[in-house]
């Protein structure tokens, strides 16, 4: 690719982004405590949905140290939150985030959960599906 090829392609990129943007589209942001808490939020951009997802994950138990940024994608789509059990007995969500569709989200929780390509996984499902508005579908307790 030529220097003008790609800088053609990061301008088109940065418009698109900007778009969706002035759209009134949002990012989702994921926060996590491990054994503590955890917070989700949307947001216009990267910095103040992680603001708001880490206060939450304060909010619920976790502290300032321990409240980890772990995931954010622009637009925000559909999310899944997936819920593993280590063999060793340790336990943490993982988020994977920017699908087009409920349905291939929860493929993407489907590949996360592989124990041919991660055989370390005693217990692994997915917990939770969020929208574009970060509106939360529990999908253990149900």
């Amino acid at each position: 690719m030529t220097k003008a090829a790609f800088f053609t392609l990061l301008a088109m990129l940065f418009a698109s982004a900007s778009a969706a943007q002035e759209s009134g589209r949002s990012g989702i942001a994921f926060v996590q405590a491990p054994e503590m808490s955890s917070g989700v939020c949307t947001g216009k951009d990267a910095q103040s949905a992680f603001a708001c997802a880490k206060q939450q994950c304060i909010d619920g138990g976790g502290t300032d140290e321990d409240c980890v940024e772990m995931a954010y994608c622009f637009p925000a789509l559909y999310s899944v939150q997936v819920s593993i059990l280590h063999t060793e007995g340790i336990h943490w969500q993982e988020f994977f985030c920017g699908w087009d569709s409920k349905e291939a989200a929860l493929d993407a929780a489907k590949v996360a959960c592989d124990t041919e390509k991660r055989p370390f996984i005693a217990d692994c499902s997915a917990a939770a599906i969020y929208d574009e508005d970060g509106n939360m579908e529990d999908l253990i307790n149900q």
